[in-house]
């Protein structure tokens, strides 16, 4: 093989020392910015992990738009704050927040912005998930969840109470729906929405009878009012009968109460992320058309409201916008993954296609400053999370903050590159290369590789910080680190990202290998000391590897994927037959054909393998089948396993000894870094 040449993409960061695990859990994550009515400056949530307690805490903070003044903190630390909502006078903020006591529920709570204390305004038994203000500044529109049969707060907390002192906690159910990553379905939350008359403080309940979901992993941001205030629109989920899928639809309520008006409920599948025009005539969503492809791209779509019509308005584009925010002249502003990145775009009125105006790193919220510029959340392979302002026009990002500057301090990062190679059936395919930190006295020569495999299989190994997987604290011990985007990950068109269907391990594997051979072309890494490391998909790729190769001298498996029949024991079945190639009753051999638990006979790779009990997407028994294999078959295996953690690693404490097993499951197999090449 040639040696390909590499782009640079991030410079080295000089520093004392390496990176590590508390380092890492120091580090602000920021929420996207919420801009002030007269465009001046805007607010932003600031997480702060606070590891010794084993929680994070949000605070709001002020931000001036130039810059000129630093920020300033909004609200108390003892209080976990987040979502603020400027008033349309610019004089109050609504935001939520949760009490220091054990089992607290976020509440909405509302600030003078020149001083005194917050005020709460509500006391829901399971808390506020959503608000916006009303146009007017008269009230505040809540999303809050109740228990179905139970249609009032009142209901619902006494049925909570009851719950609390039954001893019996069984879940019985008939839905083919029943839970969904961590959370049971059968307890009977459904969301409700209500109007807050700020003059009366009274709280009204919208529709009463609404047996609808939110997204249970992010419900916040599905809600928008009309510009008059009479009307809502909403984004929520149901168990469609008919078609025994969840679906996802746009809603409409009147602010005077009545029943949701489902305005997509012919669509072919999910529909997202309703936001009115600014004129009031529309409303603009994201429609996809496969509802077997949880991936399937995202195409902007506008409901007419005086003839009650739908039509495109982006559909030829072969990106898939996540977030859009409508501007006063008819256009938008997007984010939408792009080769390996979250870029920023503008859709222009009438244009069929939109312009990138930020292209390097993730972008994340973004609006407009009321002098046009664009200000948004930014981050790095490099650079944790920071707000950051464009020009108009779009170009280079300028930061506003510094929150993670003393977490980082001194914190020493290697260089940032990615190469392009041929991929399996000759695709060309990108890789991230990630660097050791500069250290004085590190030996020269070939380091040793981890490769490192993306979950989904429909996700990406982005240009982003990563608080879960950091890829600079994989690198710190003095390794290489490799992360391929193979054919199935997103950002690079719908038929990169469909083609694997039905045949999860032929494409990727060839991809990683691939990607592999290309390292070692490089003269970087020593092909005598490889690690592969996945978590989810990516489990199931470290699985997939351990069974077809060993060339790798470890493994790390992460909530992997180990038996695809087993499988259907996950929360989401819909879909499951294109991913896997069939239905267990008339898809076996598909399933077989590219199922790790078929050929534990390869396998004799050391792997550690790590699994959290309430994990309902990869059940743990699928951690637990392939390290009881490994064990059985008399291969080195060590298991980790969190009875309180899901698919990911969340809390603190227990990230911390997450990383601590990986780099010492890696040190123990690929040797110290010094030690020379086999």
């Amino acid at each position: 093989m040639s040696r390909p040449q590499p782009t640079p993409v991030h410079p080295a960061r000089p520093g004392s020392r390496a990176l590590t695990a508390e380092d890492l859990w120091r580090v602000p994550r920021l929420s996207s910015p919420e801009v002030a009515p007269d465009g001046r400056s805007l607010l932003v949530t600031v997480t702060t992990p606070e590891a010794a307690a084993n929680l994070q805490r949000g605070r709001i903070w002020w931000v001036d738009g130039s810059g000129a003044r630093a920020p300033r903190a909004l609200t108390a630390v003892e209080h976990a704050a987040s979502q603020p909502r400027w008033s349309p006078d610019g004089q109050r903020m609504a935001f939520l927040r949760k009490g220091p006591e054990a089992g607290a529920r976020a509440q909405a709570c509302v600030l003078a912005l020149e001083g005194g204390e917050a005020e709460r305004l509500t006391d829901l038994p399971l808390g506020v998930t959503d608000l916006r203000w009303l146009p007017d500044g008269t009230g505040l529109v809540l999303a809050a969840q109740l228990l179905a049969g139970h249609d009032t707060p009142e209901a619902t907390r006494a049925e909570l109470e009851r719950r609390a002192k039954d001893p019996v906690k069984a879940h019985v159910t008939e839905e083919r729906f029943y839970r969904y990553w961590d959370t049971w379905l059968t307890t009977g939350e459904v969301m409700h929405l209500f109007h807050l008359d700020l003059a009366a403080r009274r709280l009204r309940d919208l529709a009463p009878a609404m047996r609808l979901w939110f997204d249970w992993m992010d419900p916040t941001g599905q809600l928008d009012i009309a510009p008059d205030g009479q009307e809502l629109a909403f984004e929520a989920l149901w168990f469609d009968e008919r078609r025994s899928r969840v679906r996802s639809g746009i809603f409409t309520l009147p602010l005077a109460g009545g029943t949701p008006t489902c305005l997509t409920r012919e669509h072919p599948a999910g529909a997202g992320r309703p936001r009115y025009t600014r004129d009031g005539r529309a409303i603009a969503y994201g429609m996809s058309h496969d509802p077997d492809f949880y991936a399937d791209r995202q195409r902007l779509m506008r409901w007419v409201r005086a003839t009650g019509t739908h039509e495109a308005w982006l559909e030829g584009w072969d990106r898939s916008p996540a977030d859009w925010t409508l501007e006063a002249d008819g256009g938008a502003l997007l984010v939408a993954e792009h080769e390996g990145r979250q870029a920023l775009f503008r859709l222009a009125p009438g244009a069929s296609e939109p312009t990138a105006l930020l292209t390097a790193g993730w972008a994340q919220g973004p609006a407009r400053l009321g002098d046009g510029r664009i200000v948004l959340v930014h981050q790095t392979l490099s650079e944790p999370p920071e707000v950051v302002v464009l020009p108009a026009a779009g170009g280079p990002p300028t930061r506003l903050t510094r929150f993670a500057a003393e977490a980082l301090h001194g914190v020493a990062l290697g260089a940032v590159e990615e190469l392009h190679f041929e991929g399996s059936h000759g695709a060309t395919v990108q890789m991230f290369v990630i660097h050791p930190p500069p250290q004085a006295g590190a030996p020269a020569g070939p380091r040793p590789l981890l490769q490192v495999v993306h979950g989904g299989p429909h996700g990406v190994s982005g240009d982003a910080f990563g608080f879960r997987w950091n890829a600079h604290l994989f690198a710190a011990p003095g390794y290489v680190v490799a992360m391929v985007n193979f054919q199935g990950s997103t950002g690079w068109g719908q038929d990169f990202a469909q083609r694997i269907q039905g045949a999860w391990g032929e494409r990727p594997l060839g991809d990683v290998l691939r990607g592999t051979d290309t390292m070692v072309a490089t003269g970087l890494v020593d092909p005598a000391r490889m690690a592969l490391a996945g978590g989810s998909y990516g489990g199931y790729m470290a699985a997939w590897v351990a069974a077809h190769t060993d060339r790798f001298r470890c493994i790390i498996n992460h909530a992997g994927v180990y038996d695809l029949l087993a499988h259907w024991s996950c929360d989401v079945t819909q879909g499951r037959h294109r991913s896997l190639g069939g239905h267990p009753w008339d898809g076996l051999e598909a399933i077989d054909r590219w199922n790790p638990a078929r050929f534990t006979q390869g396998m004799r790779t050391p792997m550690l393998v790590i699994h959290g009990e309430k994990d309902y997407r990869v059940p743990e028994t699928q951690g637990l089948a392939c390290y009881n294999v490994l064990k059985a078959k008399g291969v080195p295996a060590r298991l980790v396993y969190f009875p309180d953690e899901g698919h990911w690693v969340l809390k603190p404490q227990n990230s911390l000894l997450w990383y601590r097993e990986v780099h010492a499951w890696l040190a123990r197999w690929l040797g110290p870094v010094a030690a020379p090449q086999a």
